[in-house]
């Protein structure tokens, strides 16, 4: 008889419990700002602004709607300590088929909101400090959906093919105060 032992590492068992703990903190900085941006919305006169739900589904983040302009926009938000943030092409897809079912609404646009938090996470666990930066970038319908990311400059770049392009969006100048820098 043969026998074997498996010795399990506790290295291996704390990065795990770190990953788990890193995912679920960049998961609640996303549930804040979208819940930040719709209590910003519903402050605002006229407008009103729901979050669609989790992640598994094939929502955008943030409808906000103001019937009195007729204006609709489908909100993907992005928060974080990094220098960029990324969208899948995939959430910008939803949120145009979302807008492009709504054709009552004169105005239906995507917007692409990016919040740069205050700390910049410099190593693991490690922070600086830096300017609280937001941008709402409007999606523009005419390009090819793509994978893109914005930095904390506010650029915003095309991934194609594991290569960055710039591409200008514009900025959406929003109904209530903001950290928005232009």
């Amino acid at each position: 008889m043969r026998s074997r032992t498996l010795t399990v590492s506790k290295i291996s068992k704390k990065t795990k419990t770190n990953n788990q703990k890193a995912a679920k903190t960049r998961r609640q900085r996303g549930y804040q700002w979208e819940d930040t941006l719709v209590k910003r919305f519903n402050t605002s006169s006229d407008w009103k602004a729901f979050r669609l739900g989790s992640p598994s589904i094939a929502l955008p983040d943030v409808l906000a709607v103001n019937t009195k302009n007729s204006t609709i926009f489908t909100i993907e938000a992005k928060s974080g300590t990094s220098t960029s943030l990324p969208v899948p092409f995939d959430q910008i897809e939803r949120c145009l088929e979302w807008v492009k079912t709504f054709d009552i609404y004169k105005k239906r646009q995507v917007l692409l909101a990016f919040k740069f938090l205050s700390k910049k996470r410099i190593g693991l666990g490690k922070y600086e400090s830096r300017e609280l930066r937001e941008f709402y970038k409007i999606w523009d319908e005419k390009l090819e959906i793509t994978d893109c990311v914005c930095t904390y400059e506010g650029k915003i770049y095309a991934k194609i093919d594991g290569s960055r392009k710039e591409i200008n969006l514009k900025e959406c100048d929003m109904p209530f105060k903001t950290k928005q820098r232009k």
